[in-house]
């Protein structure tokens, strides 16, 4: 089977998700109600209708798995068209953005070149329907006769992977442990009915483990009775009770609530098994319907066991954190011995040991994954036994592999993708760009996806809440690995992609033209690149003339050798940039700067710690569409413009830890849209051209604030309750600079922090005492603090202490260099009922915490009770809390 034929399918889909993303930015123009929806609105309404017609026909589409070569280029052609159409609704958002900010403060005629501007859209929105119509009109010439005839092979149904208890034992390798611990979990067990779930990628060994168990002669003497099912994803509620009912050797005709109960009537009073294997959805109630009929008789322990590759599915059928098994992949020993059960099944030792250093050279592609493995296995154990017939394999391995057969360990995780709703389609194939083993950071992908577009607000949430929710439910859909997680939230702080789910999105990133690459599956630079991770290797040369790059982000590489005559300063589609820790000491800033701010539709731009970064340009403004701006880390970034104060769009600016800034400019007020502000410095009196606090009040969509306080900082009385008006603030950080002036000190003491506040930070705070609104009372619905570097600081606020009524709902707390601090552990108890995790660090005079409070101390409630009360203690471990988030 050819690559293109497994992968033809999941391109469509992008294409299905494209569309839908276009239709999404088409029903926000409308809204609007801008002045280009109210002049555009038929034609709007027009490419909406036709492409919600497409959709039906799309879908249709992707069931023909290649195999018309009409429809697939059509697609091909569509997928193009709707970028267009994409780029062109968004140019038409961006500026009715900036018209719209402007329109109370300049005159109301219009500009030769805005009449130009609306002319040129017109007459591209027109161009652009015809051509939708033309592309519906060829689909359903060619789809629906197609659908129409009889399909002998079946070939055009999807296929259902389907499992059973039947398995070959002496091809198990480096499971025992797996099913010793879980057999150490249900032997036990004097529970009516309890659950184990097993939770894994694809091809991991979940069925085997199952499989194990279930033939284990210590459960077999357990249980009375034994079930397997194979739900997989197409679920027949029906097929699943009578594959129980014949299980148990019994009628399987009748009706459902007839089957119901006789699977009750024939479990009851018996210890029973059931194996629910490869499950991937209960939605439709089938599960609680099957679950609510099982006997739970008093006297008898049955068990469940649940095999699923989505950790959200097993806990909504019941099984708990605790009874949630993660098979790991095998080890190189473990690895070695499978493949050689399979590749060597019918070889001398002597072409073993001859082809063993090429043959471990390919098992480390595999990266312990056991279907992968033993595939690879079976398609060596077909080759001539000499080596450079295997080093070929070794060369092609990721094309070997994917095309080795329609059951394939890429196929198989294909299923997986499959089931993904359509924006999860696109935030996974962003890890096709990064490097092999990757560690990537969580803010650049969520603040990635954003950009593009992905993913919007939804209600209270903001687009980054839904990002990173999108990330955690890829990682409960065992597609990418956490890395650091944060301790209290659980939210991720990097995470990696197994090689082979990379290997899987690379080829269907390919097949869809998300991102280019060559034969080899390696990332390149191209003239139709639309999405580029930068490296050591990368050729920007092969940019010049792309009108497609959408996404250029810095990955291993802190360099970009830009200038005027180079590729990329042709390329002006961009919507994001991440040039985080560029080094601009070997290119002209000026330049840099001129081609940033010509790119109109630029969304996300990322100069994080940019080496001899001085100065952002008034033209910067101009980025009317920017929506994310990191600038943290500058060290001599000095001054912004004025300008930054007119970007209509912009929701997130980063400025912390930029120490030669000395203010923000006048009019951040006016930034309405502003979700996270880090490194908001007050003016000090030498600023005139600064903000002050009181701006803040007018930001009321903020969810993040992180401010720095200094010895010269005015605060005005009048302005200490600007910050009560933030009613969606989440999070507070602030700074104090160990400023030791009594006046400013008391100034934060008094400040009014909205109740709504879920996260604190207090850094280099000099007071003696914690401030006045750092109280249960005041903050009822915080859930992390953290209070780092105040050394002045001797003991809490009586009202931190709360009293009977009033307690605080933390859940994680954190007290680092604190040396003169003194407070008693029982007190921390009192107060803190909830309390789950702690650090301690460099807090001296802490008396009985259930941690070292010299050092660097933890403390984690589940693992304390665990252990019976014995302490965690660490002399070292990666510092988390930081003053700045």
């Amino acid at each position: 089977m050819r690559e293109t034929d497994i992968f033809s399918s999941a391109g469509f889909a992008v294409v299905t998700a494209v569309v839908e993303l276009l239709v999404n930015d088409l029903a926000r123009a409308i809204y609007a109600e801008s002045s280009y929806a109210l002049e555009y609105q038929t034609l709007f309404d027009e490419m909406t209708k036709q492409l919600t017609y497409m959709q039906s026909f799309l879908t249709d589409a992707e069931k023909l798995k290649g195999k018309n070569e009409t429809v697939k280029t059509t697609l091909i052609d569509l997928r193009e068209l709707i970028y267009e159409a994409d780029d062109l609704v968004i140019d038409c958002l961006t500026r009715a953005a900036y018209l719209d900010r402007r329109k109370n403060s300049t005159c109301c005629h219009l500009s030769p070149r805005e009449i130009f501007f609306r002319y040129q859209t017109g007459k591209k929105l027109t161009a652009i329907n015809k051509r939708i119509v033309k592309m519906h009109h060829n689909l359903s010439n060619y789809v629906t006769p197609i659908f129409r005839q009889p399909s002998g092979d079946g070939s055009g149904t999807s296929a259902v992977r389907w499992t059973s208890q039947v398995f070959d034992q002496s091809e198990i390798v480096g499971l025992k442990e797996d099913a010793i611990r879980i057999k150490g979990w249900i032997l036990p067990q004097n529970e009516v009915l309890h659950r184990v779930g097993i939770v894994g990628m694809g091809g991991l060994g979940k069925t085997t483990i199952t499989q194990t168990i279930f033939k284990d002669t210590q459960i077999c003497a357990r249980f009375q009775k034994k079930i397997w099912v194979s739900v997989s994803q197409t679920v027949n509620e029906i097929e699943i009770m009578k594959s129980m009912l014949r299980q148990l050797q019994a009628d399987d005709s009748g009706s459902d609530g007839n089957l119901h109960f006789k699977i009750c009537q024939l479990l009851s009073s018996t210890s029973y098994l059931i194996v629910m294997d490869d499950v991937w959805s209960i939605d439709g109630g089938w599960w609680d319907r099957i679950s609510c009929g099982l006997p739970k008789t008093a006297g008898y322990s049955s068990c469940i066991i649940i095999t699923s590759r989505i950790e959200g599915v097993v806990k909504r059928m019941g099984v708990v954190e605790e009874r949630i098994h993660r098979p790991r992949p095998l080890n190189e020993d473990e690895s070695w011995s499978l493949f050689c059960k399979v590749a060597f099944i019918s070889t001398k030792e002597i072409y073993k040991n001859k082809l063993e250093d090429i043959a471990k050279m390919i098992l480390r592609k595999c990266s312990g994954l056991p279907l992968a493995i033993k595939t690879t296995g079976g398609l060596l154990s077909s080759k001539r036994q000499n080596y450079s017939e295997w080093k070929r394999v070794s060369d092609d391995f990721h094309q070997k592999l994917a095309a080795e057969s329609h059951n394939s360990v890429i196929a198989s995780l294909q299923l997986s993708y499959d089931e993904l709703p359509s924006h999860l389609k696109h935030c996974i194939l962003c890890f096709s760009i990064y490097p092999e083993d990757h560690e990537i950071k969580a803010e650049q992908l969520v603040r990635w996806w954003v950009g593009e577009g992905f993913v919007h607000d939804e209600g209270l949430d903001t687009a980054t809440d839904v990002a990173f929710g999108c990330l955690a439910e890829l990682i409960s859909r065992c597609l990418v690995e956490v890395v650091l997680p944060r301790s209290y939230n659980g939210r991720v702080d990097s995470c990696k992609m197994h090689d082979m789910v990379r290997d899987m999105t690379i080829l269907i990133a390919k097949e869809e033209a998300f991102s280019s690459f060559d034969d080899g599956g390696k990332h390149i630079s191209t003239v139709d690149s639309r999405r580029l991770g930068v490296t050591e290797t990368t050729n920007y040369h092969t940019l010049q003339g792309n009108t497609k790059l959408r996404a250029l982000l810095l990955m291993t590489s802190h360099s970009i050798p830009f200038s005027r005559s180079t590729g990329l300063a042709t390329v002006n589609s961009l919507r994001v940039l991440d040039l985080s820790h560029v080094n601009l000491d070997t290119i002209s800033i000026e330049d840099l700067c001129q081609w940033i701010s010509s790119l109109k539709r630029l969304a996300y731009l990322n100069l994080r710690a940019a080496a001899g970064l001085v100065e952002l340009p008034y033209t910067f403004g101009r980025l009317w569409g920017l929506q994310i701006l990191i600038l943290d880390e500058c060290k001599y970034l000095n001054k912004l413009p004025a300008s930054i104060t007119t970007l209509p769009k912009l929701t997130v600016l980063d400025i912390g830890n930029c120490p030669a800034l000395q203010y923000l400019p006048q009019g951040i007020s006016t930034l309405t849209t502003l979700q996270e502000l880090h490194g908001f410095k007050i003016s000090r009196p030498t600023n005139t051209e600064g903000c002050h606090l009181g701006e803040l009040k007018c930001l009321t969509q903020l969810r993040v604030l992180q401010v720095d306080i200094n010895e010269e900082s005015i605060i005005e009385d009048e302005e200490l309750t600007a910050l009560a008006q933030l009613q969606h603030l989440k999070l507070l950080s602030i700074n104090a600079n160990n400023c030791e002036v009594a006046n400013i000190i008391e100034k934060i003491n008094n400040l009014s922090p909205p109740p709504c506040l879920e996260e604190v930070y207090l850094g280099h705070y000099y007071g003696e005492s914690s401030p006045n609104w750092l109280s249960p009372t005041s903050l009822p619905q915080l859930q992390y603090l953290c209070i780092e570097d105040a050394r002045a600081l001797n003991a809490m606020n009586p009202l931190f202490w709360g009293d009977a009524e009033r307690t605080w709902r933390l859940e994680s707390f954190c007290l680092k260099y604190l040396p003169r601090l003194e407070a008693e552990w029982a007190e921390v108890q009192r107060a803190m009922p909830a309390l789950s995790y702690l650090k301690v660090s460099h807090c001296y005079k802490l008396q009985s915490f259930p941690c070292n409070v010299k050092a660097l101390g933890l403390w984690n409630k589940d693992e304390d009770e665990k252990e019976d009360g014995k302490p965690v203690d660490v002399a070292y471990q990666q510092e988390e809390c930081q003053t700045t988030p």
